[in-house]
């Protein structure tokens, strides 16, 4: 079967899209079972809470994606080393909107990306990347730091966490429902076809 690049580069930039829908649909089904408190407890003086990590995912996302195509993916105005620092009244409000503006950033320049883009030039830190590899470079930084937070979530929560996956003991009766069906019970892993455009 023959493929055209521009429907490669496409289903590409549809996938991107695909997968960071999903992780972060299923970090927000880790944060919605959180207590207020939960987000701000360190295991250790050297872990971070998931509110250190939502605030330093949220600023890589606005510095990354902002200007995207045409500044360098380190902007000036960032300062990473603040985002392991967390001010006494932070709340968990603010933690959400710094989430939800982040994620905002990332999915409108994804939108705003055509095929052709992706084996343009990009500068994170003066480095030169094609599209395609800091796409993936922030996919990848993206879902360590999430899975992070579920483990993090998963934690604090011990006997009264709800599974976003398959349930122990529960995987031949997974493996025997249709698509149809995981879907119907709104499933979390059959939500959405890869197909899916946002």
């Amino acid at each position: 079967m023959m493929f055209h690049m521009d429907s490669i580069s496409s289903h590409l930039l549809d996938e991107i899209r695909r997968q960071m829908r999903g992780h972060k649909r299923l970090t927000e089904g880790a944060l919605a079972q959180l207590k207020d408190d939960d987000f701000f407890v360190m295991l250790d003086p050297e872990s971070n809470s998931v509110a250190i990590l939502i605030k330093h995912i949220a600023g890589n996302m606005r510095s990354r994606f902002t200007d995207f195509l045409t500044s360098d993916g380190e902007k000036p105005t960032r300062h990473r080393d603040h985002e392991f620092e967390i001010a006494a009244n932070t709340s968990r409000d603010d933690l959400m909107r710094w989430w939800e503006e982040g994620w905002a950033v990332v999915f409108s320049t994804l939108d705003s990306l055509q095929p052709d883009d992706l084996m343009r030039t990009v500068y994170i830190r003066q480095e030169p990347h094609t599209v395609v590899q800091a796409l993936n470079r922030a996919l990848a930084h993206y879902a360590f730091h999430l899975g992070q937070i579920v483990f993090l979530a998963k934690h604090l929560r011990s006997s009264e966490w709800k599974t976003l996956s398959v349930p122990r003991g529960k995987s031949e009766e997974f493996n025997r429902m249709s698509l149809e069906e995981r879907r119907r019970i709104g499933h979390p892993l059959a939500k959405e076809s890869p197909s899916a455009k946002r």
